[in-house]
């Protein structure tokens, strides 16, 4: 088990380089995190949703990804509501049921998961959440120290040493935990080093001494292509590509990691988008999905970024809104089943109306493109489009529409589509040649497994057995 000194302290990514690392060693592995928190989904074959975390760490572990993996994904859409997902699927009781009263629910669904993923795999690679320190939280955990103690895991505890504090963190992690619990911890990993490791000096034989635990990976720094959980900035390009992309970061946006297809093209820029300026020289803006389209809107209007979207697009620029992108683009989203609790205006750019429904459309999908060829991707959204005069069909079975040069679409993932993408920005005036964003994927998860060998870890893993 892969637990962490804070949240963003790499726990996916190690997670997903144990996992091609053990299958490596021809291993049968499997990832589990019992819960999460994201917008960034990803839909299973059955049509269940789960973290794009651990989607990615199933493609490490070469299977097809299912809920079992993650049982529970909250997905956050107000300041203090979560829409919450069970085995893949959208809970509308468990929603509203008050936070403290749903352990007695979910705990026995995560147990039978990680049971029965124990009978049918050689090795569970799990990850935590935050950080297992937490006293507040401790009572109702149901991600962390809970799923080692159910496993009897072998457990890693990984602090963000680029940040600095990592050896107080280790130290004060470990020592918050209660003394029952501590001999679950195996080892500390310090990740995301930089330098000479002769500048650690007897650091880590201090911790050793300290916690009777030793440091067994030094994980070197290293890019990849490899999605994160939520955060965009860490992907974003510095604006100096010959062809500069925006993407509206406005509240409750999700999925973001689709649009990594586009950030690691040589050449082009995705920017970040929270205030007008940020649209200044800009070739093409994106709204990505929301799961609050109401909030969203409410804070495009706020900072004037909706004005600025609607005179970029009055001046030729393109505009592409996915998924809940496209509905605000349109004329108005009506909600009569209260899913978001209000009808909103849209920005009228498109000829479409949104009707939110009360059953969640959650599928792979593979459709024609109006342009030639087809398009594969993923659906996860509550709306019911229609289009209105103006607005011709861009993907096949109502899944996207263009006016212009404003384009929506429902299908999620459309940019890992290697024509697409090409013909996306060849028409933003950028001159290359994309490759198979895929191929790419599976070449830096090679490359992140092979740092549990430069990073000393391996050594300590083959003595699990």
């Amino acid at each position: 088990m892969v637990l962490g000194c804070t949240s963003d302290a790499g726990k996916s990514f190690l997670a997903a380089a144990l996992c091609r690392w053990f299958v490596r060693r021809g291993e049968r592995v499997v990832p589990f995190k019992a819960q999460n928190m994201s917008n960034n989904a990803a839909v299973c074959p059955d049509g269940g949703e789960i973290g794009r975390a651990q989607w990615l760490q199933a493609k490490a572990a070469r299977l097809k990804p299912e809920p079992r993996m993650n049982p529970i994904l909250l997905k956050p859409e107000a300041e203090s509501r979560s829409q919450i997902v069970v085995m893949g699927r959208y809970d509308p009781e468990l929603t509203r049921m008050p936070w403290l009263e749903r352990r007695a629910r979910l705990w026995p669904l995560i147990t039978r998961a990680l049971d029965e993923l124990g009978g049918e795999y050689d090795r569970i690679v799990a990850e935590g959440a935050g950080s297992p320190a937490e006293p507040n939280l401790m009572a109702y955990d149901l991600v962390n120290l809970a799923v080692a103690r159910h496993l009897g895991a072998a457990s890693y505890l990984v602090a963000d040493i680029d940040r600095g504090g990592a050896f107080a963190h280790l130290l004060g992690t470990y020592e918050t935990l209660a003394p029952e619990d501590r001999p679950l911890v195996r080892g500390f990993i310090l990740n995301k080093f930089r330098g000479d490791p002769a500048l650690l000096h007897d650091a880590r034989e201090w911790l050793e001494k300290r916690t009777g635990v030793p440091t067994v990976a030094l994980v070197p720094f290293r890019q990849s292509v490899l999605p994160e959980e939520d955060n965009f900035i860490h992907r974003a390009g510095d604006g100096s590509g010959a062809v500069r992309i925006a993407l509206v970061l406005y509240p409750y946006a999700s999925n973001l990691d689709e649009f990594d297809p586009l950030v690691y093209e040589a050449g082009v820029s995705v920017v970040p988008a929270r205030g007008v300026a940020d649209l200044d020289g800009v070739a093409a803006i994106i709204l990505p999905g929301s799961k609050n389209t109401g909030e969203s809107l409410a804070s495009l209007r706020e900072t004037g970024l909706a004005g600025g979207i609607g005179r970029a697009a009055r001046e030729g620029i393109p505009v592409y809104g996915v998924c809940g992108g496209l509905q605000m683009l349109g004329r108005e989203i009506l909600d009569p089943y209260a899913v978001e609790g209000r009808d909103t205006e849209g920005l009228g750019l498109l000829g479409v109306t949104t009707t939110l429904a009360q059953e969640k459309t959650v599928r792979l999908r593979s459709v024609d493109c109006e342009e030639g060829g087809r398009v594969s991707g993923y659906e996860i959204h509550h709306g019911v489009t229609t289009a209105l005069p103006g607005a011709r069909p861009h993907l096949g079975e109502g899944l996207g529409w263009r006016e212009g040069n404003v384009t929506g679409v429902y299908l999620h993932g459309i940019f890992e589509n290697t024509d697409y993408r090409q013909r996306f920005l060849e028409s933003l005036g950028w001159r290359g040649e994309t490759m198979d964003w895929q191929v790419r994927l599976e070449s830096s998860l090679d490359s992140v497994a092979d740092l549990v060998d430069e990073s000393g870890w391996a050594s300590d893993l083959e003595s699990l057995d």
